[in-house]
């Protein structure tokens, strides 16, 4: 049995069956309350995680990037990579509830909130910009605490059962619905179109563009989305750097950042590749501060440069 829905791609049973799974594990980790769901979700991805084929695509990007490390210590933020995504999907359906600036236990503070309010003093287009470091599903919510709720880029779930349920999380956590663009050239028009008008993007840039610009991340080239720097420069928009760090279970930090400089040199390609560039340097320092907390398990890097170390 099958159906199309409001003309949406077509549901089949196994999609129900996996929407029905789904909704039990969202059920469980609710119950669990967000230290527990955090905890849980670590120890399964942690024991998991590192056996998997993808965990070599870990290892030889920090043989690359991080030359310095053992394989001792490549070993352990592997494994702390799959736990920071374990507990971020435990504690994803906990977000809405989790409290600010708590003495103890679960909950978020952060550093930084006067960007955030200079930017509501100056009002109009912004642009902030992050990696998926600690648990970045809680930026947006962080940031629309500070009156500051952004449209962002999104790639559908290829089950739209459950692709409806992760987008009503998001929902829930920010207390309202914003604007959602697929990723692709219409999607990138409409954020284009939305920055236009005043509006408040947020975009996570830290993985490999195929017909993107080179930038350098680590000392190596790498491919890089240049929409954000060409609708910053393009608009004169502040690009606002901030990311997640993990305190402990469902305890996280936001740090948010002063705006970028924007290059203006009269130069378009220049500046959009230098503006690219100073986003890469960010996403770096916060790799390197905290190497466990990104997801070293996507293919940043073009393959040659693992080729010519093999």
């Amino acid at each position: 049995m099958t159906d199309r829905g409001n003309c949406g791609p077509r549901v089949t049973m196994l999609m129900r069956l996996e929407a029905l799974a789904a909704r039990v594990a969202l059920g469980l980790l609710r119950r669990l309350g967000p230290v527990r769901a955090s905890d849980v979700g670590g120890a399964i991805s942690r024991a998991i995680g590192p056996r998997l084929p993808v965990s070599r695509v870990a290892d030889a990007n920090l043989r690359l990037a991080l030359p310095g490390l053992d394989r001792a210590a490549r070993r352990a933020i592997i494994r702390d990579v799959w736990d920071n995504l374990g507990r971020t999907v435990g504690e994803f359906p906990h977000l809405s509830r989790l409290p600010r600036d708590p003495a103890h236990g679960p909950g978020w503070d952060m550093t930084g909130g006067e960007h955030l309010a200079a930017q509501v003093a100056r009002g109009g287009a912004a642009i902030f910009v992050s990696g998926h470091i600690g648990n970045w599903e809680m930026l947006p919510p962080a940031v629309a605490h500070h009156g500051l709720p952004f449209a962002s880029f999104y790639r559908a779930a290829a089950n739209p059962l459950i692709d409806r349920m992760i987008r009503t999380l998001r929902d829930e956590a920010m207390e309202q619905s914003v604007p959602l663009f697929a990723k692709g050239a219409r999607g990138a028009r409409g954020a284009l179109a939305h920055v236009a008008r005043g509006g408040r993007l947020g975009m996570l840039v830290d993985q490999k563009m195929n017909d993107g610009i080179e930038a350098r991340l680590f000392g190596h080239p790498a491919m890089t989305a240049p929409a954000l720097a060409a609708m910053a420069l393009r608009y004169r928009c502040p690009v606002i750097p901030g990311y997640v760090e993990r305190l402990g279970p469902a305890r996280l930090r936001i740090h948010v950042e002063a705006p970028l400089p924007l290059p203006d040199t009269g130069d378009r390609q220049a500046d959009v590749l230098a503006l690219t560039q100073a986003v890469n340097d960010r996403l770096e320092h916060w790799i390197r501060t905290h190497p466990g907390s990104w997801l070293w398990l996507h293919r940043r890097w073009p393959k040659t440069l693992f080729q010519t170390r093999a």
